[in-house]
């Protein structure tokens, strides 16, 4: 017997949607997501509930019990039950009637298993009462328990479902695989044969999916896969997985959280536009193309740029050339930072005005950074 603990669980929310929904006759297991991270000790984020009864009588019996319904979803099922200021989305069982690779067609079900028949892998087809006690319909407990990803039954048939999966099984396989096992031979050949449907998916989707499993600890395996069963062709044209893993290490000692942006950045790609990113995601990218190639230490990057960047540039480079950061880089980057330009526009008028006193600060500026900031005031100007 397994059995989920956590107080993602016990809290009075849940437990209070789960009650409300036990009490009038019907079934109800918080369902994917939070059941697999607790098992796997990882923290739970969003709590999502299946159940039995239809969307209409979820929302009754919300109302009943005093509780905001709100139907997010209700067309396909789902109602977000708001308790103690805490959404939680209850959907009903459902069933795949048809699909085209974005969208499903669905009816509704009492029965469990087919519920879990229509979700994309078996790790994330497991369900848990109130009480904690796991219901593993599938057989997702073994996988789980190896941290082997593995689509339901027959991959290519999930895949056609939603192609989307494609890029979700890369992402799992990221942040919940066990690399040192190697990726599922059916699962690879279930994403060579539909590779084509990636084309039917929208920028905003591929973006967003590729930014969180981007953002996982070590993205590089995936990666490397997905470049050699040709998926980060098609997503990602141009681009490269041959510096990512120097650089997942370089970040692990410098101590730099994972970015997306930048593993996108080192991957070869530096245009967000056409995956929708957002134009601060956008300004990063196009600071990092132009950052780069520029001949600028780090003491510069960090001066004009700061700290933050300069290390993200510094990193970059030594990925690129699959070297280690130079020692001295720490002590550069805190020079750069501390660094204060002396001369004021003041310090030039009335002599200068205009284009000419901005031509004639930069080109001080200029001085003052090549002599490593140790220039004064008074050498700038006399």
């Amino acid at each position: 017997m397994t059995e989920v603990t956590g107080d993602w669980l016990t809290c009075d929310s849940t437990q209070e949607v789960l009650a409300m929904l036990e009490a009038a006759g019907h079934v109800a297991y918080v369902v994917g997501g939070c059941v697999r991270n607790a098992l796997m000790g990882v923290p739970v984020a969003d709590v999502d509930i299946a159940t039995d009864a239809r969307p209409e009588r979820v929302v009754a019996l919300a109302e009943a019990a005093g509780l905001k319904p709100v139907p997010t979803g209700i067309d396909h099922g789902t109602v977000t039950v708001v308790a103690e200021g805490i959404g939680h989305e209850v959907t009903t069982f459902r069933a795949d009637v048809e699909t085209d690779g974005r969208r499903a067609v669905v009816r509704y079900s009492d029965d469990i298993a087919e519920d879990a028949m229509r979700r994309d892998f078996t790790m994330n087809a497991l369900y848990a009462d109130a009480r904690g006690l796991v219901l593993d319909p599938l057989g997702g407990l073994p996988d789980l328990e190896a941290r082997r990803v593995r689509f339901i039954r027959d991959a290519g048939e999930r895949i056609r479902e939603d192609y989307l999966r494609i890029l979700r099984f890369f992402r799992f396989s990221a942040w919940y695989g066990d690399p040192e096992m190697g990726v599922d031979p059916e699962a690879l050949a279930g994403i060579a044969a539909n590779l084509d449907g990636l084309a039917s998916l929208s920028a905003e989707r591929v973006g967003q999916e590729l930014a969180r499993l981007l953002s996982a600890p070590d993205p590089a395996p995936s990666i490397a896969v997905m470049e050699q069963v040709g998926v980060l062709a098609r997503v990602l044209p141009g681009a490269s997985a041959r510096s990512l893993a120097p650089l997942v290490a370089i970040e692990e000692a410098l101590g730099l959280a994972p970015d997306p942006m930048r593993r996108l950045a080192v991957l070869g790609v530096f245009d967000g536009r056409a995956l929708r990113f957002s134009k601060a995601r956008q300004r990063q990218l196009e600071a990092y193309q132009s950052l780069i190639s520029h001949l600028a230490g780090p003491a510069e990057t960090a001066y004009r740029h700061g700290a933050a960047m300069a290390w993200d540039i510094a990193a970059l480079r030594a990925a690129s050339l699959e070297q280690p950061v130079p020692p001295d880089t720490a002590d550069e980057i805190a020079k750069g930072t501390a660094a204060v330009f002396p001369v004021r526009p003041r310090d030039l008028m009335p002599g200068l005005q205009g284009a000419a006193l901005g031509d004639a600060l930069r080109a001080l500026e200029a001085r003052w950074i090549a002599s490593g900031f140790t220039l004064s005031r008074a050498d700038l100007l006399a």
